[in-house]
């Protein structure tokens, strides 16, 4: 399994996606610019750009005709996918830390950052495809207590978001009631990535606590553990084997006192079912910050804090792969 490397940022990555297609994959990092690129090549399609600080997340329609991107210049941006025109900017009192398309591509949520007094939210905005401008006036505002949330996503048929929070904790808000419903603990550590399921039934959080762990939507019960001896950043699914993959490391600032062999920078496979380390691909020199997985299970993508993105494809044996259980 060779990687493509793809060059296009200058600072490590903080998210990257694929499309509901898998066609295309959206790449967002500390150096401003967001790029979009054929995932089947790795030749880069174009890029956004526009904003005054790190990109922290990125995100398209089901369609792949609008991008969203969250910033620390405490702005959301809504572009043009093909042309890569700005069409619209949500300005915010602090940053932008995960955007994210509702499945009917009616609304945008965008989880703010807790600054100098500002209490960290989740907003919902309203967006019509048929016109750039778009409302500036939040559909919902949900305040998390008493910690704030990192990340976020929406739950099956847009019922529920799920946020995972800075100490730990998990909730599933009502989101039109404004209300939690359930609140759960999840890890104990700060909550890095949380990945849903393709139909919304269950998903994988990361965290600092050196785990991965399986949730069922509805209840927030803990399905599955995955341990690992670093910091986990990432975590994500794949539909074409039971299998979960794992991105972490050292953290960044101690990255200089040791090899990268130390540093435990590899995307690391698991078991879904039995929890156990099956396989890993190297190739990062520094922290895997961020992971996607293609829609039809056919190859993956790394983006670390070395600024690179490696797109993965698998080969035959992957798909022929059996656990000995």
């Amino acid at each position: 399994m060779r990687p493509i490397l793809l060059q296009g940022h200058t600072r490590s990555l903080t998210q990257i996606k694929y499309n509901p297609d898998g066609d295309m994959l959206m790449t967002a990092s500390k150096d401003k610019v967001a790029n979009i690129w054929y995932s089947h090549n790795g030749e880069r399609v174009g890029t956004y750009e526009g904003h005054q600080g790190s990109l922290w997340t990125i995100d398209c329609n089901k369609t792949t005709t609008l991008v969203v991107t969250g910033s620390a210049d405490n702005t959301a941006r809504l572009w043009h996918a093909e042309t890569g025109r700005q069409l619209h900017v949500w300005e915010f009192k602090t940053a932008v830390k995960r955007v994210e398309f509702s499945h009917d591509d009616q609304y945008i949520l965008m989880v703010t950052e807790e600054r100098m007094g500002h209490k960290g939210t989740i907003q919902v905005f309203a967006v019509d495809a048929s016109r750039p401008e778009q409302s500036n006036e939040p559909v919902v505002v949900i305040t998390p207590s008493p910690s704030k949330a990192t990340v976020a996503a929406w739950s099956y048929l847009d019922k529920y978001i799920v946020a995972g929070h800075d100490n730990g904790t998990l909730a599933l808000y009502d989101w039109k009631r404004e209300e939690a419903v359930l609140t759960a603990p999840g890890h104990e550590g700060t909550i890095t990535d949380l990945q849903m399921w393709k139909d919304g039934s269950y998903f994988i959080t990361s965290s600092k606590d050196h785990t991965a762990r399986l949730f069922e939507t509805n209840t927030l019960n803990a399905l599955k553990i995955y341990k690992s001896n670093t910091n986990v950043n990432t975590a994500t699914l794949t539909p074409t084997q039971d299998l979960v993959v794992l991105g972490g490391g050292q953290s960044a600032s101690e990255v200089t006192t040791t090899s990268s062999r130390q540093g435990k920078f590899e995307a690391r496979f698991y078991h879904k079912i039995f929890e156990d380390e099956v396989g890993t691909v190297k190739g990062h020199f520094g922290p895997i910050n961020t992971l996607a997985m293609q829609p039809d299970g056919k190859g993956f993508a790394s983006g670390g804090e070395d600024g690179y993105v490696r797109l993965h494809h698998f080969d035959a044996d992957y798909f022929e792969f059996k656990y000995d259980y």
